[in-house]
């Protein structure tokens, strides 16, 4: 049995915002987790790759995070040459803290594109997966994940803490209609971001001027 358990949280968060920190914030207390980790991805392998620098979006998600009690920033996607593959890092986290349960947090649209992952079989041996779960998404009944889901998924937060890996675990979060590209195309367009992320992600944006460019 797990020291601890450790919530694992990746994206390009190109930016940062506040449904991301709502999510994390929502399952670091429903789960008892020790801690969230953020990982800023290097180089996304199943999508575009992101508009703002590796270091510009580190830095945003650097001060997101300030003084935000069990968040954690962790560089080692952006570190590493190459596509940003889940399962590398999740066996460089288990290098660094074998006695803790890893819980890879991802969204109910991530989660149904499982299988097309890299290694994604070896993912559940790792670390638990936890999909935060919103209105609109339906957990699958039928193919693999619905197989996968019969055979592991958990009821109960607390089974996660039972067994080192293994686990799927489906908890609704708060909706949060905010995504990251519309963002994006707001201030492309000249218009304010504001209340939409933390307020020191504003000023960063504002000041290096990353989604104003063209590109």
């Amino acid at each position: 049995m797990a020291d601890s358990v450790m919530g694992v949280f990746g994206g390009t968060f190109d930016p940062i915002h506040f449904g991301h920190l709502r999510t994390a914030h929502e399952l670091l207390k429903a789960l008892s987790l020790s801690e969230v980790r953020f990982l800023p991805c290097g180089l996304p392998p199943h999508r575009a790759r992101p508009v703002a620098s590796a270091p510009e979006r580190l830095a945003m998600v650097g001060v997101a995070l300030e003084g935000q009690q069990g968040f954690v920033l962790d560089d080692r996607e952006l570190e590493r040459d190459g596509p940003s593959y889940s399962v590398d890092t999740l066996e460089s986290l288990k290098q660094d803290f074998p006695d803790t349960a890893l819980c890879l947090i991802v969204g109910m649209d991530a989660f149904l594109g499982l299988p097309r992952w890299h290694r994604w079989q070896r993912i559940v041996e790792l670390a638990h997966i936890v999909v935060a779960h919103r209105p609109g998404w339906r957990v699958p009944y039928r193919g693999p994940l619905g197989e996968i889901l019969r055979e592991r998924r958990s009821r109960q937060p607390q089974e996660l803490r039972g067994v080192d890996a293994g686990r799927i675990y489906v908890h609704p979060v708060t909706q949060l209609e905010i995504s990251s590209t519309e963002i994006r195309d707001l201030i492309r367009s000249g218009n304010d971001p504001r209340f939409l992320l933390p307020e020191k992600v504003r000023e960063r944006i504002s000041q290096s001027g990353c989604y104003s460019r063209s590109h």
